[in-house]
């Protein structure tokens, strides 16, 4: 096997990296336990070969290092990479146990982690769970430092990862169950937009995936709504809704996990049926041994 020199430019962002995550060109010797000058030199090697001769770092607010645009966008694609090459990391690369690398999105780390930490723990399958939205979670099976994540759609596609849906969630309308809108129709099994006219309602931020769908439902139904809230995540519904006595159009999570006592759920008729689906993230090829436990644990979970 021919040797190997490491390329200087690894060494150059080992110095990029530190300077950035210390502030400082002085904290960023300390770390590594070089001189200042060898890191102000590795940076502009790093700046005259990779970045044009393009500034990568400049002082900022109390002469802290801050990051340019061509900074940012080199801090962004190499922070990763170069962190999964920490000694811990790359024991657990070398070792012969059973692990799986696991990305969840939020909502589903809250429901479903206890009961996979419990099912992989007694299999002697060690975990290294991190969270992350879509993108993310996408990004990170891509560069093979996911062997598994779980999210919602919509993902956005990318070659060499594989997508499936384990789980497909239809709307519903929760409202508090002591609340006015539940004494309205606590009669009713199931609910259509029209019914929503007038009332409190939370909805989602305007740059989730699913902020504009219901303006698009309200609109259909040509009715209007009191918005009194906004929110990003599932689970953030459930206080809004109580303290303001509203409505939401929401995701059937009682397939996960069972919504509060206090919140009731109708069934969402519509013209046409929409659905959120829980995706199982793997690189293309194949879920690793680990991976596919996880995946039948989660399959006994399914309400």
């Amino acid at each position: 096997m021919a040797l190997r020199k490491i390329p200087r430019h690894l060494t150059w962002l080992e110095s990029f990296l530190a300077a950035v995550e210390a502030g400082s060109l002085d904290g960023a010797a300390q770390h590594l336990a070089v001189s200042r000058s060898v890191i102000s030199e590795h940076l502009a090697s790093l700046e005259e070969v990779v970045a044009a001769g393009a500034a990568l770092v400049e002082r900022g607010p109390g002469r802290k290092l801050q990051l340019t645009k061509p900074g940012e966008r080199l801090y962004e694609a190499v922070r990763d990479p170069m962190h999964a090459l920490d000694v811990r990391r790359l024991k657990a690369a070398a070792s012969t146990a059973a692990s799986l690398r696991l990305g969840l999105n939020p909502v589903l780390g809250t429901l479903w982690l206890g009961a996979l930490c419990k099912e992989l723990a007694q299999c002697g399958i060690a975990l290294e769970v991190s969270f992350g939205g879509a993108l993310e979670l996408v990004r990170r099976v891509h560069a093979r430092q996911l062997d598994l994540a779980l999210g919602f759609t919509p993902l956005p596609s990318r070659r060499g990862v594989d997508a499936r849906a384990i789980l497909d969630l239809p709307f519903v309308v929760l409202a508090p169950r002591q609340g006015a809108f539940a004494a309205r129709f606590t009669k009713r099994r199931r609910l259509q937009v029209a019914h929503l006219a007038g009332e409190r309602f939370v909805d989602w931020l305007r740059d989730d995936p699913y902020g504009g769908a219901n303006a698009q439902r309200f609109a259909h139904a040509a009715i209007d709504v009191n918005e009194v809230a906004r929110v990003e995540s599932f689970l953030h519904l459930f206080p809004a809704l109580t303290a303001y006595d509203a409505v939401a159009i929401a995701p059937d999570l009682s397939r996960l996990a069972p919504f509060p006592e206090e919140l009731r759920a109708w069934p969402l008729l519509e013209d046409a049926p929409q659905s959120v689906s829980v995706v199982a993230i793997t690189p293309s090829g194949g879920a690793s041994v680990e991976a596919a436990k996880a995946l039948e644990t989660l399959a006994a979970l399914k309400r």
